[in-house]
């Protein structure tokens, strides 16, 4: 048995004894429902600061007020919307 392989097994029996199941929870998911109330809060809110910040920023670039920022706040709205979609999306579709 290697050592890397010695490792893992204490790590797994460690788990164990703490009542820890490393295959029960995916990885980087928040648990509970406040956990992922507030993630599709984030996933809302940053996905449209980061479009308006874009458009804006455009606009005063191009000197082109107020289509772009219009452009970019739809397309951050939307990208917000389908964040959340896959959040709450069933994990056994593609």
């Amino acid at each position: 048995m290697s050592e890397q392989d010695s490792f893992e097994e204490r790590l797994r029996q460690a788990q164990a004894r703490r009542g820890k199941d490393p295959g029960s929870a995916k990885a980087g998911l928040p648990r509970g429902n406040w956990g992922v109330g507030f993630r599709a809060g984030v996933e809302l809110v940053s996905s449209l600061v980061v479009g308006i910040g874009i458009g804006w920023f455009l606009d005063r670039w191009l000197g082109t007020w107020p289509w772009l920022f219009l452009v970019f706040f739809v397309l951050g709205s939307a990208a917000g919307v389908l964040n959340v979609y896959r959040l709450f999306a069933p994990r056994g579709r593609p």
